[in-house]
């Protein structure tokens, strides 16, 4: 569906485009959230920047969801 510019764009569409985003952060938060739970060098920082390298990435992947700039990675090929 082609939407041309100063076509007000309908209440659904814009519900859906949230629902994304906030599905989005909520699961990068639940992935950062699990893995600070069982990582030991987690458990023991106050602040998610003084993790490990991996609680660090998935912290680094929730800022970006929340600020809409979360890009998917494609998987590589093997």
């Amino acid at each position: 569906m082609a939407v041309r510019v100063g076509t007000p764009v309908s209440d659904d569409r814009v519900g859906a485009a949230l629902r994304n985003t906030e599905d989005v952060v909520l699961r990068a938060y639940r992935l950062w959230f699990e893995h600070a739970r069982r990582c030991d060098d987690c458990k023991r920082v106050r602040r998610a920047s003084d993790g490990c390298e991996d609680g660090r990435e998935l912290w680094g992947t929730y800022r970006l969801a929340c600020i809409g700039r979360l890009e998917t990675k494609e998987e590589e090929p093997s």
